[in-house]
């Protein structure tokens, strides 16, 4: 991380409220995580928004986090067109169809238990290790599901939030 201000975060800092909104959106589809990071601009450096940002994680309710979860497409089925959710799901592209239709089967009784799709920090994970995930979180009370997704949620925030500030875009 760095300590001293860039231009990514410059350049976050001068965005029109307009779009700085789209951006946080882009990045974390709770209505109240973006309104916390907005409403705390200017940042002084990436680290002050990614601690603003872990702390709004931190502060959401379960309403905000089903609001933050809806923007996220099953492990295995990213959203057409969008370039987002291909690439951090890259690790099941080239699963084998029987890895894929058991990931199907996974998260429909992840999603019959819990109630939301299977969320997990998918960059950088194959499709197998997102296979072991769900098969060891789907035997998680509601509660320690809840703050697992909270945490994992987090850390798709932060890569996004990074990528926001290299690249303009989340």
């Amino acid at each position: 991380m760095t300590s001293r201000t860039t231009p990514g975060i410059a350049r976050f800092n001068a965005l029109p409220e307009a779009a700085a909104t789209a951006a946080l959106h882009e990045a974390c589809a709770s209505s109240a995580w973006g309104s916390k990071l907005l409403a705390q601009r200017p940042y002084a450096t990436a680290d002050a928004l990614f601690a603003a940002s872990d702390a709004a994680m931190a502060d959401l309710t379960a309403a905000d986090l089903a609001e933050a979860m809806a923007g996220h497409p099953p492990i295995g089925r990213p959203k057409p067109g969008d370039p987002t959710s291909a690439r951090e799901q890259r690790g099941m592209a080239g699963a084998s169809e029987e890895l894929k239709a058991e990931m199907l089967e996974l998260n429909l009784a992840y999603q019959e238990k819990f109630g939301h799709v299977f969320l997990i920090c998918a960059t950088g994970r194959t499709g197998e290790q997102m296979r072991d995930a769900v098969e060891e979180r789907i035997g998680n009370s509601p509660e320690q599901e809840r703050e697992t997704v909270r945490s994992e949620l987090g850390k798709i925030n932060r890569i996004r939030l990074t990528r926001l500030l290299e690249e303009g875009t989340a």
